[in-house]
C-alpha cells in the first residue's frame, strides 16, 4: 500500500477534526459502518482503551508534527510489544489475522491521515465564500500503476459541489485510496474549455458481511464501508440511517 505524504505545515482543519472524534472498541471494521467511522476513532480487534489511546495519540502527533510512517511505526512498535498486542493472532472468517505488525500500522496510519486530510479539504471547500467563487468540484486520482481502474475513470470528472455523487464518492474511496477533490471556478471551466458533467448513474454490487450475514449494496469502484462522504458526516451526521444498535455504539463511544 502506498504511503500518505504529510503536508510540511500543520493542516489545522484536519487536526481539529481528528481530535473531535470519540473512541470505539470494535471487533471488526464493519462494526462501525461508513459514516460512523467519521465520528469515532477505532482500530479493529483493539479491545483495550489504553492501547487504542496509544495508537490515537501517535496518529495525532503525525498530523500535528508531520511524523513520517517510519517514525510512527518505530515509536509504536515497542510500546505495543510491551503491552502484549504486537504479534498476536486471531481467527476470523476462516482466516488468521495478525493484530500488531508493521503492515497493520501502515494501514492505520494511511487510513487515518488520508481521511483527516480529506475532511479538512471538504471543510475548506464547503465554506460559503469559497462555494460562491468556485462552485464546482473536480475528482483527482494519482493515475499511476497503483490507482484503481474505476478511480482513473473518475479522474477529471467535474460536478457541482452539491451533486449527490459526492455523498458516496468523496475520497477516500477504499483502503489505500489517494484520490482527492479540488475546486473549480466558472472562469476556469470556460478558459480551459472543460465541461460540467451530468450527475453520474451509480452502479452497485452486492457485498455480504461474513461476520453478520448482512447484505449491502456498494457502488462499483468503492470498497465496502467506504461509500460515504467523511467531510459531510463529520459535521452533519445522520445517525437515523442506522440501526439502533449502531446508534447506541456510537453514542457510547462518543461519551468515552
Amino acid at each position: 500500500m502506498p504511503n500518505v505524504t504529510l503536508n510540511p505545515l500543520p493542516f489545522e482543519e484536519a487536526i481539529a477534526y481528528f481530535r473531535s472524534k470519540g473512541f470505539a472498541l470494535t471487533g471488526g471494521w464493519t462494526e462501525l459502518w461508513q459514516e460512523l467511522h467519521a465520528l469515532s476513532f477505532t482500530v479493529a480487534q483493539v479491545a483495550k482503551l489504553d492501547i487504542l489511546t496509544d495508537i490515537r495519540e501517535a496518529v495525532d502527533q503525525a498530523l500535528a508534527n508531520g511524523t513520517t510512517l517510519k517514525q510512527f511505526q518505530a515509536e509504536l512498535e515497542p510500546l505495543l510489544r510491551k503491552k502484549g498486542w504486537w504479534g498476536q493472532t486471531i481467527a476470523e472468517s476462516g482466516a488468521t489475522i495478525q493484530l500488531g505488525s508493521l503492515h497493520r500500522l501502515r494501514t492505520i496510519f494511511n487510513t487515518n491521515i488520508q481521511t483527516a486530510y480529506q475532511v479538512g479539504h471538504y471543510q475548506q471547500m464547503s465554506d460559503p465564500d469559497v462555494i460562491k467563487m468556485r462552485p464546482y468540484w473536480r475528482y483527482v486520482a494519482v493515475n499511476d500503476g497503483r490507482t484503481r481502474p474505476q478511480h482513473k475513470a473518475w479522474h477529471g470528472l467535474i460536478l457541482r459541489h452539491d451533486d449527490p455523487f459526492w455523498n458516496t464518492h468523496y475520497p477516500p474511496n477504499g483502503w489505500g485510496c489517494r484520490c482527492t477533490v479540488v475546486t473549480v471556478s466558472e472562469r476556469e471551466i470556460e478558459r480551459d474549455k472543460q465541461q460540467v458533467a451530468d450527475s453520474p448513474e451509480i452502479e452497485t454490487y452486492e457485498w455480504i458481511d461474513k461476520k453478520t450475514g448482512e447484505i449491502h449494496r456498494v457502488p462499483v469502484g468503492i470498497d465496502p464501508g467506504w461509500a460515504y462522504n467523511p467531510g459531510k458526516a463529520a459535521f452533519d451526521p445522520n445517525l437515523k440511517r442506522y440501526a439502533p444498535d449502531l446508534q447506541e455504539k456510537f453514542n457510547g463511544a462518543a461519551g468515552t
